[in-house]
């Protein structure tokens, strides 16, 4: 009777450190993928702001040509008040 008793301890403490293995992984599993998560956000974070960067550079180049045709055509504007 002891023994049984016994081997039944034993299997419960073995059955409980399984379990307890198990969560483990299973919770280092789920930090492991929730960092990959954040390091992939991160990622696509950092190329979308690059390509925001680009954007303004080119919008910004846009706004300096525009203005470059707009004091052009005012100087041409003077130049024929002038010339009357």
């Amino acid at each position: 009777m002891m023994k049984a008793i016994g081997l039944g301890l034993a299997s419960f403490v073995v059955a409980g450190t399984l379990a307890g293995c198990q969560s483990k992984y299973e919770s280092g599993a789920r930090v492991t993928a929730a960092t990959q998560n954040a390091e992939s956000a991160a990622t696509r974070a950092e190329t979308a702001a690059r390509r925001a960067e680009q954007a303004a550079g080119k919008a910004e180049a846009a706004a300096q040509r525009a203005e470059a045709v707009v004091q052009k055509m005012e100087g041409s504007r003077e130049s024929r008040r002038r010339s009357r």
